[in-house]
């Protein structure tokens, strides 16, 4: 059986995943990189050193979950965006243990983008690969601790999709907020999941707006909103969706700023922001969208994985 090999090793997680086309099965193996309690995430120089230290063993483990098969394709991701300057160290292990195995293998070797990657692995959990063999674009947000991307993705037989960004935050990414907020909270790094899970016991929606220029979304207040509803004595429960609101209103307002500039278009929510299901529930009741399991919303390899095969013409 041919499979797809992805390796992705990004600013907050090691990745490996392989996609058996024959199958139709994906597996993975990730882990997060581990940053000390009060931190809000590493430097670079640490994060090359965990992805070293973790890839191996990761590798390891999914090998391990697979039936026997053959590695014919790997794909790994080389930078943060599909643009010209987007770079970022932590992607060279990923890479660079790519290019061991491929030559060692024998395989063919492809390269794109972590943001690809999380496209592609938002389409595949939403059933909608269908949207990559249409002519007409579609809409896709990326929103995590480092991006807050509107993008419009039109399908591309050189780079499976190609991208073009449409707004995204002048300041502050949505996942950099909910952590710092989150970590004002007293809740561990990455904040994502527990701040959630505060904002589940809220008794009250505090009102509240977002700045926006031309479309782009300005988030650098979050963080002393929170903080100043917190000090005059409001609950961590109702703070964390004060958060979540903020956050909310940025990812509608660039929403509807996208469907006037393409009116029509499909829209995929990916990122591991958008693994949230209070953002998710909300956003579904004003726009009819498409949304990621949270193992395919937050930073993965199986997006990479399916990139090679869809090259290769299996997807």
């Amino acid at each position: 059986m041919r499979s797809f090999l992805g390796l992705d090793t990004s600013n907050y997680t090691t990745s490996c995943a392989v996609y058996i086309p024959s199958r139709g099965e994906l597996f993975q193996s990730k882990r997060l990189l581990p940053v000390k309690e009060g931190e809000l995430g590493l430097r670079q120089s640490d994060a090359v050193f965990h992805h070293t230290k973790q890839l191996p063993e990761l590798f390891e483990a999914l090998m391990d979950m697979l039936p026997e098969c053959s590695i014919d394709v790997i794909t790994a991701s080389v930078a943060p965006r599909c643009c010209e300057g987007s770079y970022m160290p932590c992607f060279l292990v990923g890479e660079g243990y790519a290019r061991v195995l491929a030559g060692a293998n024998k395989c063919t070797l492809y390269r794109t983008s972590h943001q690809t990657g999380h496209v592609l692995a938002a389409l595949y959990s939403a059933d909608k690969m269908e949207l990559l063999h249409k002519e007409k674009p579609f809409l896709a947000f990326h929103v995590s601790g480092g991006t807050t991307d509107l993008l419009l993705c039109t399908p591309d037989k050189e780079s499976v999709i190609k991208i073009e960004h449409l707004a995204s935050s002048l300041d502050l990414k949505a996942g950099q907020a909910i952590d710092r907020v989150g970590l004002m909270l007293g809740l561990k790094f990455p904040c994502g999941k527990e701040l959630e899970k505060l904002a589940e016991k809220a008794d009250k929606r505090i009102p509240c707006r977002i700045t926006f220029k031309d479309g782009n979304c300005c988030l650098s207040g979050v963080e002393n909103i929170c903080r100043k509803h917190f000090e005059n004595g409001e609950t961590r429960e109702n703070v964390a969706m004060l958060c979540l609101d903020l956050v909310l209103k940025a990812i509608k307002g660039m929403t509807e700023y996208a469907l006037g500039l393409h009116p029509g278009s499909e829209i995929v929510y990916a990122g591991g922001v958008m693994s949230d299901k209070i953002l998710q529930t909300e956003l579904a009741k004003s726009f009819d969208a498409y949304f990621a399991t949270a193992d395919f919303s937050c930073d993965n390899a199986a997006g990479v994985a399916l990139y090679g095969a869809i090259k290769e013409g299996l997807i």
